[in-house]
């Protein structure tokens, strides 16, 4: 396997995905071994997980870090908005966002990009840190192109 210490190679971190998840035929699997992957690389985050969109909600899926809410309705919260708006949410300071839900106090910044799978929403991916605006433009790019390599497994399966 790749060995970084740091990501700030986002096109390295993605190839890494893109190997980890090539020939797997889990969704399960793939969203385990994704946020694993991001939480190994990722400094400064202290939740890295994604939920799934079931029964016109979104559910709680595999994550890395603390018990989270379990279900977020769309249009709530940064996750159900970025699925109601279907577009990235950077939130530099997620207290100041209305409605935000806090599953964890420590967290101070987010970024929830939405995973559409032949154009509809599967679900998102949800990162959060304990630090107020810790996702930059960079970041937002690099985060999206990943979830560009998830989507393009995940659609050979669904």
């Amino acid at each position: 396997m790749f060995e970084l210490n740091h990501i700030k190679d986002y096109p390295t971190l993605n190839q890494m995905l893109d190997a980890l998840l090539n020939g797997e035929d889990d969704v399960v699997s793939h969203l385990a071994n994704a946020s694993a992957l991001l939480n190994e690389f990722l400094t400064d985050v202290n939740w890295v997980g994604f939920y799934t969109m079931k029964n016109g909600q979104l559910q709680l899926g595999p994550f890395q870090g603390k018990p989270a809410c379990v279900t977020i309705p769309v249009g709530k919260g940064v996750c159900g908005t970025a699925v109601s708006e279907i577009k990235t949410m950077r939130i530099e300071d997620v207290h100041a966002f209305p409605g935000h839900i806090a599953c964890d106090a420590a967290s101070q910044s987010e970024i929830v990009i939405p995973i559409l799978i032949n154009q509809n929403v599967f679900g998102v991916l949800d990162i959060d840190a304990p630090i107020k605006n810790r996702f930059t433009e960079d970041d937002q790019t690099g985060l999206e192109a990943f979830v560009k390599v998830l989507e393009k497994h995940i659609a050979k399966l669904v």
